[in-house]
């Protein structure tokens, strides 16, 4: 989706509402003990609810469509843990830049708390790849993290930015 379409538009008011009422259910919490490790756990734990409920969501794409290699799958969980507590705003003036309305965020930004909090926005992929490889999980894995984005990996990559969009 291009930044800035109504569909583009569109799936930042669906992520909104999802961020706002995101849960996750202590047994969906329950079932990633037999495929994670205790500090993939740890690090998912950690994870703001909003961004755990997403990578859930992202892992039910990415196995509806056939998808079951262990290092996309974990990439589909732990691909934002680096977003942490941003808040909406945070995540709005981010969504806001990316439309090529910058001028919120700049504004904003002048808060320290602000600025820092939009820093770690826009560099969460390489923040999460950092977070993943410290809590073990394969060079793949970390890669399909760093790269979330703008895939290196042609299919695995496309995949995972694909169920990403559509979560």
């Amino acid at each position: 989706m291009r930044p800035g379409s109504l569909a583009w538009w569109l799936g930042k008011m669906r992520q909104t509402r999802r961020h706002v009422f995101a849960r996750v259910t202590p047994a969906e919490r329950a079932a990633l003990e037999a495929w994670l490790t205790p500090p993939q756990l740890a690090l998912f734990d950690a994870m703001h609810v909003a961004d755990r409920r997403h990578g859930l969501d992202v892992v039910g794409v990415l196995r509806a469509e056939g998808t079951t290699e262990p290092d996309v799958l974990v990439a589909g969980l732990l691909h934002d843990c680096a977003k942490g507590n941003a808040g909406l705003l945070g995540r709005v003036l981010v969504a806001l830049e990316q439309a090529h309305l910058g001028w919120p965020a700049r504004v904003a930004g002048v808060l320290p708390p602000v600025r820092r909090t939009l820093q770690r926005l826009r560099d969460h992929a390489e923040l999460s790849a950092g977070l993943a490889g410290g809590a073990g999980c394969s060079e793949r894995t970390i890669e399909l993290i760093r790269w979330q984005d703008d895939p290196r990996d042609p299919i695995a990559g496309e995949r995972l930015r694909l169920a990403d969009e559509a979560s």
